[in-house]
């Protein structure tokens, strides 16, 4: 009773999902993996041609595209499943799909990077930032975030958003303009309230020349975040039982009040939130066209093991790259740190993430079953999601 209750508050008996198939959204997460990859070998394999480097560099949205197509990815899930004990069986499948790759990415790095002092720890490594990270509550401590494994901001954010998706998801149903406006919500108190009192507190806390590290801490925190999540939520809604009017009004106003927030507060967080929505239509529309590409569709496939990887590929072809610094050598080493990436990614899918995923399905197979009013997706078997 509990999941057939949950399905009627996740659909309308009139939506049809336009994912039939997960080819889409492999593919999204291709390109997105693609545009990770390319911002990081470019910071260590720079072609010193400016326009050359700008565009690798807009690959960090790779990581909101990600933050969409997972939104996306867990409605078509929920609202797919007819099971009892929903939300338990929920946390089980995203805990072993996260945690056991993560969990081997940590004593790798802190053996790659050390525990000294740097940009994202100004105060070293120790028990504090490694404990905090183990637990995926790193994203709300500074000098966690992305200290001990390189990225790491993005998986703190994907597993608090895992934690409070069953909730927001059974109290909103298919009711997609309450997921917009928490998103508004949210994102106001954000920059109105929280964002000023924590660079103030943090700011003190850490002393004087570490305002930008503080700045940057809190532009990637959780609550920066999750707006993103909850509009991938409403476009999933959106792409299910169509788009209207009052939709365009309401992100027209979000655009509007975030405008004005920003400039009252200087919390920088428009142009964002700007980008974010673009990222958001583009997400949309790939859908809708039914994109597909195969070999983004293989990448998207395996892209969170890729993206806990290509790191320390990076790191090791720096040790030992023998070409000045160029468009060619940027071209090759973003190619062989793809191919790198990717064998990795195949290997841990063998060694760790299949038994993990088996796990999973044993301990949440008794008493669930699909909705045969709804299309089956083939949901990918590795993929950031």
């Amino acid at each position: 009773m509990q999941g057939q209750a949950r399905l009627v508050a996740g659909r309308t008996d009139t939506g049809a999902t336009p994912f039939g198939r997960s080819h889409s959204l492999d593919f999204l997460r291709g390109l997105a993996i693609v545009g990770v990859m390319a911002i990081h070998v470019s910071q260590s394999f720079p072609s010193n041609i400016h326009a050359v480097d700008y565009a690798f560099m807009c690959g960090w949205t790779g990581v909101n595209v990600f933050y969409f197509v997972s939104a996306m990815t867990m409605c078509l899930m929920w609202t797919q499943r007819t099971e009892a004990n929903p939300t338990r069986k929920f946390y089980i499948r995203r805990f072993l799909r996260i945690a056991p790759l993560f969990w081997l990415a940590i004593p790798v790095y802190l053996v790659i990077n050390g525990t000294g002092p740097s940009y994202n720890a100004p105060n070293g490594i120790g028990p504090l930032q490694v404990i905090l990270t183990a637990t995926f509550l790193h994203g709300f401590w500074p000098d966690s975030v992305n200290s001990v494994v390189p990225g790491d901001w993005s998986i703190a954010a994907e597993m608090m958003f895992y934690l409070v998706f069953p909730l927001v998801i059974s109290a909103f149903g298919s009711r997609r303009r309450l997921y917009l406006g928490l998103a508004i919500v949210l994102h106001l108190v954000n920059v109105c309230l929280f964002k000023p009192f924590a660079f103030a507190l943090f700011s003190a806390y850490y002393g004087p020349g570490h305002e930008a590290f503080v700045w940057n801490a809190l532009h990637i925190s959780f609550l920066n975040q999750l707006p993103v999540f909850l509009v991938g939520c409403a476009l999933f809604f959106a792409l299910r039982d169509g788009f209207a009017k009052s939709d365009a009004a309401i992100l027209a106003g979000f655009i509007a009040l975030s405008f004005i927030a920003n400039r009252a507060t200087g919390s920088h967080e428009f142009n964002y939130l700007v980008i974010n929505l673009v990222l958001g239509a583009c997400v949309f529309w790939c859908i809708r066209l039914a994109a597909r590409f195969r070999p983004l569709e293989a990448l998207g496939r395996n892209s969170y093991s890729m993206y806990l990887s290509h790191f320390a590929v990076i790191f090791g072809l720096r040790q030992i790259w023998p070409f000045v610094d160029g468009f060619a050598s940027l071209l090759l080493a973003y190619v062989v740190t793809a191919a790198l990436s990717y064998l990795v990614a195949r290997a841990t899918w063998h060694l760790v993430e299949r038994h993990a995923q088996d796990l999973a399905h044993r301990l949440t197979s008794s008493g669930s079953s699909r909705s045969p009013s709804q299309p089956i997706i083939v949901a990918p078997a590795t993929g950031m999601r």
